[in-house]
């Protein structure tokens, strides 16, 4: 039932839009859902597992600053 609803609210407020604007509806829903194709399905094991090895990267100092990232940016 919601979604009926839904579909109607989207169907009002779409076409009170100009074409430019509806262009940018539809623009930013495929940009949503190209996102959405592309987030990787990871588990929360292995999503911490990650963050433990990028932790351990730091504490033995094999991580780059953000200055010196920005120092090598204007040279790219």
């Amino acid at each position: 039932m919601q979604a009926k609803r839904m579909e109607r609210e989207m169907q009002t407020y779409f076409t009170q839009l100009n074409t430019t604007e509806q262009k940018s509806v539809i623009q930013m829903l495929k940009t949503f859902l190209q996102k959405k194709s592309k987030e990787p399905n990871i588990s929360i094991e292995d999503y911490n597992k990650d963050i433990d090895e990028a932790m351990a990267e730091i504490a033995r100092g094999a991580a780059v600053s953000h200055e010196e990232v920005l120092k090598m940016a204007k040279s790219w």
